[in-house]
């Protein structure tokens, strides 16, 4: 049973789980509303499910969410702050919306950064293509 949960980041976070846990609550007073033929109930339902999403993004630029992708191990319990979330993550819509580029963050794992022939627009710290065999440096494609 040990090995169940491995070195997986399921991305289990405060902004997650209480955003979430808002929208579930939202979804439930509009499907109520709905039966009851509420028009006013199904209205206050989407107010709260609009109010979740704006929620975990408040949290998520606080430090309470993740970046895309994995984080390391020892950042991976779902009360973890995240560090990095001042800087904004890259290739993050919700960091780019509240002006955060991450700039002088690295690419992403399985990315390799490379040069732009021209400047980086606002939100785009670098230029992300697939990693490759030959474009790994030592690496000859073998």
């Amino acid at each position: 049973m040990s090995g169940l949960h491995g070195n997986h980041d399921l991305g289990h976070t405060v902004a997650g789980w209480t955003g979430t846990g808002v929208a579930v609550l939202g979804f439930c007073v509009a499907g109520a509303a709905l039966t009851r033929g509420s028009s006013a109930g199904i209205a206050l339902g989407g107010a709260v499910i609009v109010a979740a999403a704006l929620l975990t993004w408040v949290l998520h630029l606080s430090g309470w969410g993740k970046p895309s992708g994995p984080r390391p191990v020892g950042e991976q319990n779902w009360r973890a702050k995240d560090r990095a979330a001042a800087e904004g993550h890259p290739g993050c819509l919700g960091c780019r919306i509240a002006g955060r580029s991450g700039a002088g963050r690295t690419a992403p794992k399985g990315r390799v950064a490379v040069p732009v022939s021209r400047p980086a627009e606002p939100g785009e710290p670098w230029s992300a293509v697939p990693a490759t065999a030959s474009a790994v440096p030592g690496n000859s494609g073998r």
